[in-house]
């Protein structure tokens, strides 16, 4: 069963820069690394933020030490806080609300990634009886993202997350199985959550099914990859390089793990992720 308004809903989130009061650049906390430049706490805005509230080096962040910046992506959390939980207020103009804002912001960002997921599931062909759970799931979380601020803050985030975990599992289970048998007509890929594959060398190998949630795949060689019908969830792909690899039907892949990894103009895409810019083709 294949849901067309999931697939819509999974492809509008994204994030819109030009909506938000610069939440991602004031309500995180930042540890000077190789990402970020500087150190930064909660709550303090970036040194780079500007009044109104652009980055006055965003077509130079990588050069200027700020690679983590050209990863991040809210899938849309942050203009959903500033226009809709706190109806258009900033917090500039409206300092008393900054705090709550800022606290706001990473709990409404987990819940927009929960939402990706469980759209993109629905975009499979699956079961009846999977589809309806899913879809239930869906429809609780979108009403989350209507609440008011202080509902949102009360929310036990790690308790909302663990049925939505346990519903992926499932799905990710009966897509790969579906994969195997109907579409591929191999054998299901090997289990290999959480491996260390730091740096392995797997270019070219078929790698269609496995399932690599959390599993540690930085500068890992994948070029020309078989990576179709992989379950990415919490997976990391720092500085992997993607160049020439089928991901069109991988699971679970977020624009995070793409921006944060190496490809090309060859590197295949699920329709909702998008190559960045920073990849040379």
């Amino acid at each position: 069963m294949y849901n067309e308004t999931a697939k819509n809903i999974r492809e509008s989130l994204k994030a819109d820069c030009s909506k938000c009061f610069g939440l991602c650049c004031t309500a995180l906390n930042i540890v000077a690394s190789s990402d970020f430049a500087i150190n930064k706490p909660a709550g303090t805005p970036c040194p780079n933020l500007q009044r109104d509230f652009r980055c006055k080096i965003h077509k130079n962040l990588r050069d200027k030490g700020f690679k983590g910046c050209t990863v991040f992506d809210c899938l849309g959390a942050g203009q959903k806080v500033s226009q809709d939980t706190f109806s258009g207020q900033s917090w500039r103009e409206h300092p008393e609300i900054g705090k709550k804002m800022f606290s706001v912001f990473p709990v409404m960002e987990q819940i927009y990634e929960m939402i990706a997921f469980i759209a993109e599931a629905l975009t499979f062909n699956i079961s009846p009886s999977l589809h309806d759970k899913l879809n239930r799931q869906l429809e609780n979380l979108q009403g989350l993202t209507d609440m008011d601020a202080d509902s949102i803050l009360s929310l036990d985030i790690t308790r909302c997350r663990l049925p939505v975990n346990e519903l992926l599992i499932e799905t990710s289970e009966y897509i790969r199985n579906e994969l195997s048998s109907n579409v591929f007509e191999i054998k299901k890929g090997r289990q290999r959550r959480g491996a260390d594959w730091i740096g392995k060398n797997l270019k070219g190998k078929d790698l269609r099914t496995t399932d690599l949630r959390g599993a540690y795949l930085i500068a890992a060689d994948l070029r020309n990859t078989d990576l179709r019908g992989v379950d990415f969830i919490g997976a990391d792909l720092r500085d992997a390089n993607l160049s020439g690899a089928n991901l069109s039907t991988s699971m679970f892949l977020t624009q995070m793990q793409i921006n944060s990894a190496k490809g090309n103009d060859k590197t295949i895409l699920p329709p909702h992720i998008q190559p960045p810019p920073h990849w040379i083709n």
